[in-house]
């Protein structure tokens, strides 16, 4: 029997799951943040990810076969040395499909029914009208990385009756997608789009894919809402877009650059909503986390391989 080591403190409850998934196993959690670190060189699992993992975890063989990312992004981890050492990582993406769905959806709403000009009237007690207003039913939303997140909101989207195009790279069909294109469709789906939503993983392929030339492909009328990975968009090519009404508006969870300096005019512009790295936030998180990662355990102490949200390595998500 193995042992597992969790960098974050877990509540009984949890503590409970993983040993009843794997039993005779070791567990040691971050309880005593002290001691933790000490049994890294006799980890066979790692649950998290802090700065002394990933100094470990670069230092050289060891008995690690297998870690579990906190959150769904790797590109700051050193996939060279899982690859080196055949460490299997495992993340949380399907953590997020609720929560950053509903993101998305508010952030549209708020973009065709004006709430975010009137929560801005309301703080200067200014009784404005905001001008005419928008609809989301029957317009058309183009989804760049109909991975989980972007299928839940594919999903969301035809309660809406919108029609939905997706930008995948393998290109295969999805239900509730009316249409999916492989990234050589991409420009057709920013040419089509009333909203673009950005899911994209940050990979080598996908940096900076949103430029100035994608954005001069979208509507005048377009919004552009990114809870993808920030190095995926161009930040200064979406600013002059937004400053010259190449598109409508943009929703932001991420940037390029973060966190956003304090003088950047992304904070004072009225067609910008932003949400600091938060849209997968919830309340939910770890019992989500934990729940994926339990999944895996029950395989994995029966000598099968994981199968949830498991990274690809090459590809790098």
């Amino acid at each position: 029997m193995g042992k597992i080591v969790a960098v974050h403190p877990l509540d009984t409850k949890f503590a409970d799951q993983i040993k009843q998934a794997a039993p005779g196993w070791e567990l040691i959690d971050a309880s005593d943040r002290k001691t933790v670190d000490k049994h890294l060189p006799e980890a066979e699992i790692i649950l998290g990810w802090n700065s002394n993992v990933a100094e470990f975890v670069k230092s050289g063989p060891s008995r690690l076969k297998w870690v579990q990312n906190w959150g769904a992004g790797v590109e700051r981890l050193p996939l060279d040395k899982f690859r080196e050492f055949g460490i299997m990582l495992t993340n949380a993406s399907g953590v997020h499909p609720y929560p950053i769905s509903e993101t998305i959806f508010a952030m549209l709403l708020a973009f065709t029914r004006h709430l975010h000009t009137a929560i801005r009237n309301q703080a200067r007690s200014s009784w404005e009208h905001s001008g005419d207003m928008g609809e989301i039913h029957g317009r058309t939303m183009g989804i760049l990385g109909a991975g989980a997140i972007g299928l839940e909101t594919a999903r969301l989207a035809q309660a809406f009756n919108m029609k939905v195009l997706g930008v995948r790279r393998s290109g295969l069909e999805e239900k509730n997608v009316d249409e999916m294109h492989g990234i050589e469709g991409l420009q057709e789906v920013l040419q089509q789009s009333d909203f673009v939503i950005n899911c994209m993983p940050h990979t080598p392929e996908t940096e900076l894919m949103l430029g100035k030339d994608q954005f001069a492909a979208m509507k005048k009328t377009a919004y552009y809402i990114n809870i993808g990975r920030g190095k995926t968009t161009d930040t200064a090519a979406l600013l002059e877009a937004l400053q010259n009404g190449t598109i409508a508006g943009a929703g932001l969870d991420v940037f390029e650059q973060e966190p956003l300096p304090e003088d950047h005019p992304f904070w004072k512009m009225d067609n910008v909503i932003i949400t600091p790295h938060h849209a997968g936030s919830t309340i939910y998180y770890t019992e989500r986390v934990i729940a994926i990662f339990v999944d895996n355990l029950k395989q994995y102490a029966q000598g099968s391989s994981p199968e949830s949200s498991v990274v690809d390595l090459d590809s790098e998500y």
